[in-house]
């Protein structure tokens, strides 16, 4: 199944039934419902999602130094 990501609305857009998003706003989408709205300027994936991707190599990185000592 796809994974979905956090984005932040940067501009607001038509979310369906009369209703817009809000700048701020989280939204989980697909890449494939995320992809024309981020090359637009509408979105942009959230900041904490790299951080946590980034985050298992680091902690790999102090347990293999904690190891090592």
């Amino acid at each position: 199944m796809a994974e979905r990501q956090t984005y932040t609305v940067v501009r607001p857009f038509p979310v369906g039934g009369g209703h817009w998003s809000s700048i701020g706003q989280a939204l989980n989408l697909l890449e494939v419902e995320a992809s024309a709205l981020r090359t637009a300027g509408r979105l942009e994936l959230k900041k904490t999602e790299a951080a946590e991707s980034a985050s298992p190599s680091t902690a790999a990185k102090k347990a293999a130094a904690k190891k090592a000592e």
